[in-house]
């Protein structure tokens, strides 16, 4: 199960968007995170940037490059909305076990004898 907040037609916030977010506070990196990823570089900047201005302030501080190197960081409040974001998370899972045990009773078996879900 995954959670995924619609704030409007045009912002979301979802597992992709924390993920990445947690792998530029891991690595430093906009370009290293987007690679663990299998993204383009310039799509991981691109969702950076999208998470940057759907806050009221920036989620990921960034140094450019050059010769001392570029570097990103998550800002505190881009730590506070990925914690936010994983509790919300946990929450909904722990509130909702029984639902979707029943969902996963009632699907079809894989080829390979797992159920999808």
């Amino acid at each position: 199960m995954t959670f995924r907040l619609d704030i409007d037609d045009e912002r979301r916030l979802g597992p992709g968007k924390i993920a990445l977010l947690e792998a530029i506070q891991t690595s430093g990196s906009i370009a290293a995170a987007g690679r663990q990823f299998g993204m383009a570089y310039r799509r991981a900047w691109l969702l950076t940037d999208e998470l940057n201005r759907m806050f009221v302030d920036p989620l990921v501080l960034t140094r450019g490059g050059g010769r001392n190197g570029g570097g990103a960081i998550l800002t505190p409040l881009g730590e506070e909305i990925v914690a936010t974001y994983r509790e919300a998370e946990r929450k909904i899972r722990q509130a909702t076990t029984v639902e979707v045990r029943r969902f996963e009773r009632a699907l079809v078996k894989r080829s390979d004898g797992s159920r999808i879900l």
